[in-house]
C-alpha cells in the first residue's frame, strides 16, 4: 500500500475528526457509568484504558487543531476570542442548566419537591463559583443525596481548565515565534515525558505535576504530529500498528509516556484516512455530549437506572444525552462562533509563502 503522509491525506473540508471526536465523548460516558454506578475498575491497565484515553485523545485532536489554527492566522486577538467563544458560552449554558433545571428535576424525582421548593442560594453559587474554569462546588445543597457518586454534578468540567491553559500555551509560543522553531515543540514534548516520570516518584502535589504533565503531553503530542505531519506517513497498517502500540503501553504504569505518540498519530490518522460523507459530520456535537453527559447519568442514577448494569446505563446516559448536545450546538456554541472576528484582508504574496512552508520539512 502506497506510504503518503498525513499533510497530503488530511483534508480540513473531508476528515471525521468530528466523528472521532464523538466516539471519544462516548467513551467518556461508558467509563463514568462505573463510578456514577458504585462500580471499580481495580486492574490498572483497564483503568488507563477504559478511564483516561477517550480526554486524552481529546487533547490529542485539540493539539493538532489548535496549532493549525494559528498558523493559519497567526493573530493574537482573533485566536483568544475563537478559543474564547468556543469554550465558554457552551460551558456558562451547561453551569445553568445544571444548577437551575437539572438540579431542580433530580429534587422532584428524589423528594417530590417543586422547583420553588428546592431553587437557593446553593443554586447560584455552583454557577458563580465555576464561572471561569475552576469547579470550586461540586454539589447543589438538597440534591444528589442517595446517588452511588453524591454531591458531584459534573465530573468532566475539570478537564476544560487544562484545555485552556493549552490554547493560551500556544498563544504565548505563537507570539514569541518559538512555535515553528524546529526543536522547541519536541523538546517542550520530551520535557512533558520526563515530567509524568518524575510525578509517580516525586511528591510536588502542590503544583499537580501529574495532571500539567498529562495534558502537556497529549496536547503536546498533537503539536508534533501537526508540525511534522509532512514527515509522518498515514496508511490503515500503519494505523494497526499505532493501535497495537497504544495497547501495549497500556501495561506500563503511565501508558502516556510511550504512548501518546502513537496514540495522537492513530486518531489524527484514521480522521484523515476515513471520508465516508456518512462519518464526515458538518456538525460537532462532542462538546456538548462531555459537558452534559456526567449531570444527565446523575438523573438518570436518581432514577435508578444505574441498576440495570453498565453497558445499558451507558447506552441511556448517550441517547438522553444527544438531544441536550444538539441543542446546545446550533442554539449556543455555533451561534457564538459567529461571532468571532474573521480576517478579511487578501493575503500578501508573502502570507502565501508562509503558508506554503508552514510545516517542518
Amino acid at each position: 500500500m502506497a506510504r503518503r503522509s498525513l499533510a497530503e491525506v488530511f483534508d480540513p473540508k473531508a476528515n471525521s475528526l468530528n466523528f472521532i471526536r464523538l466516539v471519544l465523548a462516548a467513551g467518556v460516558i461508558f467509563w463514568h457509568a462505573f463510578p456514577l454506578s458504585g462500580a471499580e475498575v481495580e486492574f490498572a491497565p483497564a483503568r488507563q484504558l477504559m478511564g483516561q484515553i477517550w480526554v486524552d485523545g481529546f487533547f490529542a485532536v485539540s493539539g493538532f487543531l489548535i496549532v493549525g489554527a494559528w498558523m493559519r492566522d497567526p493573530d493574537w486577538g482573533r485566536f483568544l476570542a475563537a478559543r474564547v467563544l468556543r469554550i465558554f458560552p457552551g460551558y456558562w449554558t451547561c453551569l445553568i442548566i445544571t444548577a437551575f433545571v437539572l438540579a431542580p428535576l433530580s429534587a422532584l424525582i428524589a423528594d417530590g419537591l417543586w422547583p420553588w421548593q428546592s431553587i437557593g442560594p446553593s443554586n447560584g453559587s455552583y454557577v458563580i463559583s465555576n464561572a471561569v474554569l475552576s469547579i470550586n462546588q461540586t454539589g447543589i445543597d438538597g440534591t444528589l443525596t442517595d446517588v452511588p457518586y453524591p454531591d458531584a454534578w459534573n465530573g468532566s468540567l475539570w478537564t476544560l481548565r487544562w484545555e485552556f491553559l493549552c490554547y493560551l500555551g500556544v498563544l504565548v509560543l505563537g507570539l514569541t515565534r518559538l512555535l515553528t522553531r524546529r526543536l522547541v515543540v519536541p523538546a517542550l514534548f520530551l520535557l512533558a515525558v520526563v515530567g509524568s516520570v518524575a510525578a509517580r516518584f516525586v511528591d510536588v502535589s502542590f503544583v499537580q505535576l501529574d495532571v500539567v504533565a498529562r495534558f502537556a503531553l497529549m496536547f503536546l503530542a498533537g503539536a508534533v504530529v501537526y508540525l511534522y505531519q509532512s514527515r509522518i506517513p498515514v496508511n490503515w497498517p500503519i494505523m494497526a500498528g499505532c493501535a497495537a502500540a497504544v495497547a501495549a503501553t497500556m501495561l506500563l504504569p503511565d501508558y502516556r509516556v510511550l504512548g501518546a505518540l502513537p496514540l495522537a498519530v492513530l486518531l489524527l490518522g484514521v480522521g484523515a484516512l476515513v471520508k465516508s460523507p456518512r462519518l464526515r459530520f458538518a456538525n460537532d456535537i462532542s462538546y456538548g455530549v462531555y459537558v452534559y453527559a456526567f449531570p444527565v447519568q446523575q438523573i438518570l442514577a436518581t432514577l435508578g437506572v444505574y441498576r440495570w448494569g453498565i453497558l445499558p446505563f451507558a447506552l441511556m446516559g448517550l441517547a438522553c444525552t444527544i438531544p441536550l448536545a444538539a441543542a446546545s450546538w446550533f442554539i449556543i456554541e455555533k451561534q457564538a462562533m459567529r461571532l468571532r472576528p474573521r480576517k478579511y484582508a487578501p493575503k500578501t504574496v508573502q502570507e502565501l509563502v508562509v503558508d506554503e512552508n508552514r510545516y517542518i520539512k
